[in-house]
């Protein structure tokens, strides 16, 4: 699990240079960064705001332990 000073040094990457902030979390060989990359071609803004999402919210449920995870309730 990486700690908070990890998540926040991602975190100023992927504000500075979007794809290498998603590189270093998800790899450079993942779906994640080539569609940074692209998006960040396409404009640096929306680049920044998808690095932001895969660092924080894809897989995070690997990352946050059973306290921090939200509950989900089924209406079976």
């Amino acid at each position: 699990m990486p700690t908070r000073c990890e998540i926040l040094c991602e975190l100023l990457i992927a504000i500075l240079l979007p794809p290498v902030g998603v590189c270093f979390r998800h790899g450079c060989c993942s779906a994640e960064f080539w569609i940074c990359v692209l998006l960040t071609i396409l404009g640096y803004v929306p680049g920044i705001i998808y690095a932001l999402y895969a660092i924080v919210f894809v897989d995070r449920d690997e990352y946050f332990d059973e306290y921090r995870r939200p509950l989900y309730y089924s209406s079976a």
